[in-house]
């Protein structure tokens, strides 16, 4: 994309790697970027490692879209009554891109003024990354971007990585947890860890499908990294080095353990984010669907230093196969001074 916002703010690999090394103590924010859908719908390039996407071809495209606007709105209405930041970019009629809900996979935002663009495994979903956004993030909300990376390229070599879907940051203690599949790249993920100053832990967590255990396609669904806590399903991470590996990450950085089982995993249990308010307010954002099927001593230990925020996703989980985790992208940047242009 030849826009200004990409020439301009463009630095070198060093120099982001110096911005996101520095101390910035920002591992929950209060202002997050959401995409309003137009053209919601089930998506048949993403079905094929997606499974938890199911369509319904007996519901005409407007009712769909209609539901899911809906969907949106209300969790967009619960978000700003708690005192959060939402900016919200409506989505386009052209291209048609149905999981454009789900922002959080081909962008994020970092302390310091670094952005990152990712490399997504379906076409019809590259279409998603949108430079105007990025430009009007910084003229009309007036962030600072001071450097932005691509890991874009690798799409050319067959190599994925789906931003905050792939990858689960625990911002506060510079880690990285991401499981393995067709859309979170090995490679891809060791990169990240290099230029961001992250530790890398890398496993494979599965899903029953049928006869098989096969790749769950998001780290995101399988566990959400809160600043107390990890909510995990560690019955889908069937290694139990790798299980060792990550409770011992977990003891160290001080991180109670909520664990789900797979069918609560099934129920996006796991996919849940941790936002705060400009007051210190702390939240649990996750869907209805994930809430009904919680116990009561998890919720108990979620709400030891959170308050929940859940509302009704189901046609958005039951076509797009994400939740309330992926259709929020967390922004870290700062903002510019009232004299700056």
């Amino acid at each position: 994309m030849q826009t200004k916002a990409f020439d301009i703010f463009r630095t070198t690999i060093q120099h982001f790697k110096f911005l996101n090394n520095m101390d910035f103590n920002a591992g929950l924010t209060d202002t997050i970027m959401m995409i309003r859908p137009v053209a919601f719908g089930y998506n048949e390039q993403t079905a094929v490692n997606n499974f938890y996407q199911k369509n319904n071809p007996d519901e005409s495209p407007e009712a769909i879209q209609a539901k899911a606007l809906a969907e949106f709105d209300a969790l967009v209405e619960k978000l700003k009554k708690a005192g959060l930041r939402v900016i919200i970019f409506e989505d386009t009629l052209e291209p048609h891109t149905p999981d454009s809900i789900f922002p959080n996979n081909w962008i994020s935002f970092h302390e310091g003024g670094g952005l990152i663009r990712y490399p997504m495994y379906a076409e019809n979903r590259r279409l998603e990354r949108r430079s105007e956004i990025v430009s009007q993030l910084q003229d009309e909300h007036r962030f600072k971007l001071w450097s932005i990376t691509d890991y874009i390229y690798a799409e050319r070599e067959g190599k994925f990585l789906e931003g905050t879907g792939s990858m689960v940051l625990d911002r506060k203690n510079k880690i990285v947890y991401a499981s393995l599949s067709e859309r979170t790249n090995k490679d891809l993920v060791n990169d990240f860890g290099k230029d961001m100053g992250y530790e890398v832990i890398t496993f494979y967590a599965y899903q029953p499908v049928g006869e098989e255990w096969l790749p769950i396609y998001h780290t995101n669904v399988v566990m959400a990294m809160a600043e107390e806590l990890v909510v995990i399903c560690l019955e889908a991470v069937t290694d139990r080095e790798e299980q060792f590996r990550l409770l011992g990450s977990f003891r160290r950085t001080g991180k109670k353990v909520v664990k789900i089982s797979l069918k609560q995993k099934q129920a996006f249990a796991g996919n849940m984010l941790q936002l705060k308010n400009k007051e210190g307010q702390k939240f649990m954002v996750m869907s209805e669907t994930a809430f009904k099927s919680l116990n009561q001593e998890q919720i108990q230990q979620i709400e030891t230093e959170n308050q929940i925020i859940y509302s009704d996703l189901n046609t958005i989980e039951t076509l797009g196969g994400g939740s309330a985790r992926c259709m929020i992208a967390e922004i870290f940047l700062p903002t510019k001074h009232p004299d700056e242009f």
